[in-house]
């Protein structure tokens, strides 16, 4: 079967509706158009064969080739310049929680220069314990005005605006720094990682409470002209610790097997799909690795993996950010699919692929030695990917931090002219 951009199907994907090309002028990309409901696939892991998705990467790294990254497309109702979405990154350079002036320039010059969405850096739901720095931006009260005028600034450049909304859970220290530096921390079973004790857990009285900040949250970027909001329930912070039965083990109907595990994300998509309306866009990150524990794996097969997201889908959810540390690598064996490919076949939802795009290499290697990790080997592979139909949208990081410039060099061909990335560039607003 035809899709309805001109690529060709692969064996692993079902017919869906959720990608076509984007129509009309530059005005109109980062705005939100009508589209059917998706059809969520049922029958989902056809007999392999050797066609184009079993199809090895070109050898060689000597010319990138972009063309697909930089198509134009609809996604989730969201017409887009192109398949580029600077991933969210935590800077902390909001004092008191507040977005001021070279945030909001930090995110527009990446809009000016082509990215086709702005995902922000995780922002604080309203409640006391979300975060524990105080220059970790909030997304309520004063914030709420700067991040009004930092949304019309970049989908006014062109770019999708998003705000990820965000709750660290067990994260937070004991003695956690201000903001609210008497909060106790909040998870589900006051265990931070395994055999690592922390706090108490959370009351049934303070999960709704948290699910109502979510809820909140939605509403807000909604009324703020957000062309969406994304929920964080990856790498180990308060969703993803309710998801990891390690961190779990709760016995009220929060806690048990895997399914019982969600009810708590479940709970917080449909409280901000009630917020916002059936249209505004919601998308949802996750990963299988923790901050604490890099080989962790909620799902260890295709199988456990369609029973998790099933879930998430009834509840609301319009594009899965699909977390992994190197994209490039298959999740399960016996299938090139990485986890955005999964993710995508096993719902029919799009997907955002994330994870050393435009990397040379590991990033956590470069965190912790310091290391000059330069762009653009990787692009090649991605390419091919992207024109198996994978996935529909790129999270770029931290190339993209380094380098606001990222989409034009690339898609120009520069790429000997992009700015390596350096733990020194965590240290300023480039």
């Amino acid at each position: 079967m035809g899709r309805r951009d001109g690529r060709r199907a692969g064996p692993y994907e079902r017919p869906i509706n959720h990608v076509g090309d984007a129509r009309g002028s530059i005005a109109n990309f980062g705005a939100r158009v009508d589209r059917p409901r998706l059809v969520v696939a049922t029958s989902w892991l056809p007999a392999r064969s050797a066609t184009p998705r079993d199809a090895p990467f070109a050898s060689g790294d000597s010319v990138v080739s972009t063309s697909s990254l930089f198509a134009p497309t609809t996604v989730a109702g969201l017409a887009l310049r192109n398949r580029v979405v600077m991933s969210p990154m935590t800077r902390r350079f909001s004092p008191g929680g507040v977005p001021n002036q070279a945030v909001a320039d930090y995110y527009r010059r990446r809009a000016e220069a082509g990215v086709g969405v702005i995902i922000t850096e995780g922002v604080a739901v309203d409640h006391p314990a979300a975060v524990d720095h105080a220059d970790i931006p909030n997304f309520h009260g004063p914030a709420l005005d700067q991040w009004k005028t930092i949304a019309a600034s970049v989908t006014s450049a062109g770019a999708a605006f998003i705000p990820q909304l965000w709750h660290i859970g067990g994260h937070r220290s004991l003695t956690a720094d201000p903001p609210n530096a008497s909060a106790p921390s909040l998870s589900p079973s006051g265990v931070y990682e395994p055999g690592k004790p922390f706090g108490t857990p959370a009351t049934e009285v303070e999960i709704e409470a948290v699910i109502q900040a979510y809820a909140k949250g939605a509403r807000d970027a909604a009324a703020i002209g957000a062309s969406g909001v994304e929920i964080h329930g990856a790498h180990g912070y308060l969703i993803d610790q309710f998801f990891w039965a390690a961190t779990n083990q709760r016995q009220d109907r929060y806690g048990g097997d895997m399914i019982e595990r969600l009810r708590f994300a479940t709970e917080v998509i449909k409280a901000c799909r009630e917020a916002v309306g059936p249209s505004f866009p919601i998308f949802f990150r996750y990963s299988q690795f923790k901050q604490v524990d890099y080989k962790a794996r909620l799902c260890q097969s295709p199988d456990e993996l369609a029973a998790f997201l099933q879930p998430l889908v009834d509840a609301g959810v319009d594009v899965f950010d699909c977390s992994q540390r190197r994209f490039w690598e298959p999740e399960f064996e016996g299938s090139p699919l990485n986890l955005a490919g999964w993710t995508k076949t096993l719902t029919g939802k799009p997907t955002m692929t994330v994870g050393s795009v435009g990397l040379d290499g590991d990033v956590v290697a470069s965190l912790r030695e310091g290391v000059d990790v330069i762009a653009a080997s990787s692009l090649d592979k991605l390419d091919v990917m992207l024109d198996r139909g994978d996935f529909d949208l790129v999270g770029v990081g931290r190339a993209l931090l380094a380098d606001p410039h990222w989409v034009e060099k690339v898609r120009d061909g520069q790429t000997d002219g992009l700015a390596g990335f350096t733990r020194a560039a965590l240290e300023t607003l480039v």
